[in-house]
Formats: C-alpha cells, sequence, structure tokens
C-alpha cells in the first residue's frame, strides 16, 4: 500500500527546519531530508502506476463480463431473492439491534 511506502507527511515537510551554519543551512541535513522526498515521491509513483494498471485491468474484466450472455444463475436472479439477501444481511450486520 502507498501509506506502507511514505516516510513524510505534507505536514513533515512543510514543518522541517534545518540547521544553519555560517553560510546557510547545512547541506547535508537538505540533502538527508531531499533524499526522503525523493524516495516517497518514487514509491507515490510506482503506487500510481500500478493503480492505473489495476484499473485498466479492471475496466477490461468488467467490459468483457458485461459482453458474455448472462447465465441461467445470474439471470434467474429476481427482487425477492435480492430482499432476501439483503434482510440477512442486515440480522448479520445489526443483529437483535434491527428489531429493538
Amino acid at each position: 500500500m502507498l501509506s506502507d511506502k511514505i516516510n513524510l507527511t505534507a505536514k513533515d515537510i512543510l514543518e522541517k527546519e534545518f540547521k544553519t551554519a555560517m553560510r546557510g543551512y547545512k547541506p547535508e541535513d537538505v540533502d538527508k531530508f531531499l533524499d526522503l522526498v525523493i524516495k516517497d515521491y518514487e514509491a507515490m509513483h510506482q503506487e500510481y502506476d500500478e493503480l492505473l494498471q489495476e484499473n485498466a485491468r479492471l475496466k477490461k474484466q468488467l467490459d468483457e463480463s458485461s459482453r458474455r450472455p448472462a447465465t441461467p444463475q445470474t439471470a434467474g436472479t429476481t427482487n425477492f431473492d435480492i430482499l432476501k439477501r439483503l434482510s440477512n444481511l442486515e440480522k448479520h450486520v445489526f443483529g437483535s439491534k434491527l428489531y429493538d
């Protein structure tokens, strides 16, 4: 997951303070911080690419499944069947709270 690979938050970046040296900031501190920012950006970019690929794959899968003819199992689903499943789901999720 993207959040597992990210080391910094926007707040961390905003609040980061560098120690000053004789001629300004310590270059080592800035370089270390920028290395973290770069790693986070690379991780985010990789995750973004993976999500784009997954999205394209799922769209293709959805498109292919919508082209297939309905099977007897899916064609026979009625409103009654759906309401019965919904009722069972409500009982499972809410239990006795539903009838209090």
